[in-house]
Protein backbone atom coordinates (compact mmCIF):
# COMPACT_ATOMS: atom_id res chain seq x y z
CA UNK A 1 0.00 0.00 0.00
CA UNK A 2 2.87 2.35 0.60
CA UNK A 3 3.70 2.11 -3.07
CA UNK A 4 0.13 3.12 -4.07
CA UNK A 5 0.18 6.20 -1.83
CA UNK A 6 3.55 7.14 -3.27
CA UNK A 7 2.21 6.82 -6.82
CA UNK A 8 -0.87 8.94 -6.02
CA UNK A 9 1.16 11.76 -4.51
CA UNK A 10 2.81 12.79 -7.76
CA UNK A 11 -0.62 12.72 -9.49
CA UNK A 12 -2.03 15.07 -6.85
CA UNK A 13 0.98 17.31 -7.16
CA UNK A 14 0.66 17.32 -10.93
CA UNK A 15 -3.04 18.14 -10.67
CA UNK A 16 -2.33 20.99 -8.22
CA UNK A 17 0.33 22.38 -10.53
CA UNK A 18 -2.07 22.27 -13.49
CA UNK A 19 -4.81 24.01 -11.50
CA UNK A 20 -2.34 26.66 -10.32
CA UNK A 21 -1.31 27.36 -13.96
CA UNK A 22 -4.98 27.74 -14.92
CA UNK A 23 -5.53 30.15 -12.03
CA UNK A 24 -2.51 32.21 -13.06
CA UNK A 25 -3.74 32.32 -16.67
CA UNK A 26 -7.22 33.48 -15.57
CA UNK A 27 -5.73 36.16 -13.33
CA UNK A 28 -3.58 37.37 -16.20
CA UNK A 29 -6.60 37.49 -18.50
CA UNK A 30 -8.57 39.43 -15.85
CA UNK A 31 -5.76 41.93 -15.44
CA UNK A 32 -5.51 42.29 -19.21
CA UNK A 33 -9.26 42.87 -19.54
CA UNK A 34 -9.17 45.46 -16.77
CA UNK A 35 -6.28 47.28 -18.46
CA UNK A 36 -8.05 47.17 -21.84
CA UNK A 37 -11.25 48.56 -20.30
CA UNK A 38 -9.39 51.45 -18.70
CA UNK A 39 -7.66 52.23 -21.98
CA UNK A 40 -10.88 52.19 -24.01
CA UNK A 41 -13.08 53.98 -21.42
CA UNK A 42 -10.90 56.11 -19.13
CA UNK A 43 -13.88 58.37 -18.40
CA UNK A 44 -15.89 55.42 -17.13
CA UNK A 45 -13.29 54.59 -14.52
CA UNK A 46 -13.10 58.23 -13.44
CA UNK A 47 -16.90 58.46 -13.21
CA UNK A 48 -16.93 55.27 -11.18
CA UNK A 49 -14.43 56.74 -8.71
CA UNK A 50 -16.46 59.95 -8.38
CA UNK A 51 -19.66 58.01 -7.74
CA UNK A 52 -17.87 55.81 -5.23
CA UNK A 53 -16.64 58.89 -3.32
CA UNK A 54 -20.14 60.41 -3.32
CA UNK A 55 -21.54 57.14 -2.04
CA UNK A 56 -19.00 57.12 0.78
CA UNK A 57 -19.91 60.72 1.69
CA UNK A 58 -23.63 59.90 1.75
CA UNK A 59 -22.94 56.83 3.86
CA UNK A 60 -21.04 58.95 6.41
CA UNK A 61 -23.91 61.46 6.50
CA UNK A 62 -26.37 58.61 6.99
CA UNK A 63 -24.35 57.26 9.91
CA UNK A 64 -24.25 60.73 11.49
CA UNK A 65 -27.99 61.19 10.98
CA UNK A 66 -28.70 57.79 12.54
CA UNK A 67 -26.59 58.73 15.57
CA UNK A 68 -28.38 62.06 15.91
CA UNK A 69 -31.76 60.33 15.54
CA UNK A 70 -30.90 57.91 18.34
CA UNK A 71 -29.85 60.83 20.54
CA UNK A 72 -33.08 62.75 19.82
CA UNK A 73 -35.22 59.67 20.48
CA UNK A 74 -33.49 59.22 23.82
CA UNK A 75 -34.06 62.88 24.72
CA UNK A 76 -37.69 62.57 23.61
CA UNK A 77 -38.27 59.61 25.93
CA UNK A 78 -36.67 61.50 28.82
CA UNK A 79 -38.79 64.60 28.18
CA UNK A 80 -41.94 62.47 27.81
CA UNK A 81 -41.29 60.85 31.21
CA UNK A 82 -40.68 64.26 32.80
CA UNK A 83 -43.88 65.60 31.22
CA UNK A 84 -45.91 62.69 32.58
CA UNK A 85 -44.50 63.26 36.05
CA UNK A 86 -45.27 66.99 35.89
CA UNK A 87 -48.81 66.34 34.63
CA UNK A 88 -49.45 63.88 37.44
CA UNK A 89 -48.22 66.39 40.02
CA UNK A 90 -50.28 69.16 38.43
CA UNK A 91 -53.42 67.02 38.39
CA UNK A 92 -53.02 66.28 42.09
CA UNK A 93 -52.69 69.99 42.89
CA UNK A 94 -55.54 71.10 40.65
CA UNK A 95 -58.73 71.39 42.65
CA UNK A 96 -62.01 73.09 42.11
CA UNK A 97 -64.48 74.30 44.68
CA UNK A 98 -68.16 73.55 44.47
CA UNK A 99 -70.80 75.21 46.57
CA UNK A 100 -73.91 73.24 47.33
CA UNK A 101 -76.84 75.31 48.57
CA UNK A 102 -79.71 73.57 50.33
CA UNK A 103 -82.90 73.63 48.28
CA UNK A 104 -86.04 75.19 49.74
CA UNK A 105 -88.90 72.78 50.28
CA UNK A 106 -90.88 72.20 47.13
CA UNK A 107 -94.42 73.43 47.35
CA UNK A 108 -96.87 71.57 45.20
CA UNK A 109 -100.56 72.22 44.58
CA UNK A 110 -101.30 69.18 46.78
CA UNK A 111 -99.53 70.68 49.79
CA UNK A 112 -102.31 73.21 50.28
CA UNK A 113 -100.26 76.36 49.71
CA UNK A 114 -100.83 76.68 45.98
CA UNK A 115 -100.93 80.46 46.10
CA UNK A 116 -97.49 80.66 47.65
CA UNK A 117 -95.60 78.92 44.82
CA UNK A 118 -92.25 80.65 44.37
CA UNK A 119 -91.57 82.20 41.02
CA UNK A 120 -88.02 82.00 39.77
CA UNK A 121 -86.13 84.41 37.62
CA UNK A 122 -83.18 83.52 35.38
CA UNK A 123 -80.66 84.32 38.14
CA UNK A 124 -82.65 82.59 40.85
CA UNK A 125 -85.14 84.19 43.25
CA UNK A 126 -83.82 86.53 45.89
CA UNK A 127 -85.90 84.78 48.54
CA UNK A 128 -84.42 81.43 47.53
CA UNK A 129 -80.92 82.83 47.84
CA UNK A 130 -81.72 84.26 51.29
CA UNK A 131 -82.95 80.89 52.52
CA UNK A 132 -79.62 79.34 51.57
CA UNK A 133 -77.57 81.44 53.96
CA UNK A 134 -75.31 78.56 54.95
CA UNK A 135 -74.03 76.99 51.76
CA UNK A 136 -71.76 74.00 52.20
CA UNK A 137 -68.46 74.00 50.36
CA UNK A 138 -66.83 70.82 49.07
CA UNK A 139 -63.40 70.33 47.61
CA UNK A 140 -63.48 68.20 44.49
CA UNK A 141 -60.86 66.91 42.09
CA UNK A 142 -60.64 66.80 38.33
CA UNK A 143 -61.78 63.58 36.74
CA UNK A 144 -58.27 63.10 35.27
CA UNK A 145 -56.48 63.06 38.61
CA UNK A 146 -56.27 60.17 40.99
CA UNK A 147 -58.13 60.56 44.30
CA UNK A 148 -56.00 60.95 47.39
CA UNK A 149 -56.53 58.28 50.08
CA UNK A 150 -56.92 60.81 52.93
CA UNK A 151 -59.65 62.73 51.09
CA UNK A 152 -61.58 59.54 50.28
CA UNK A 153 -61.58 58.46 53.92
CA UNK A 154 -62.83 61.84 55.17
CA UNK A 155 -65.54 62.04 52.48
CA UNK A 156 -66.65 58.46 53.15
CA UNK A 157 -66.94 59.14 56.88
CA UNK A 158 -69.13 62.23 56.34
Amino acid sequence: MAVDEHDELPEATQREAELQRQIDDLQGQGTGLHRDREETNPGLSLEFQILKEKLNEHFKQLEQSAGKLNQLESENLTLRDENKALNAASNKKRRFRTQVCPMPPLETPDSGTGANLPTTTPGGDASTRKKAKDPQTYDGEDMDSEPEPDKEASIGAA
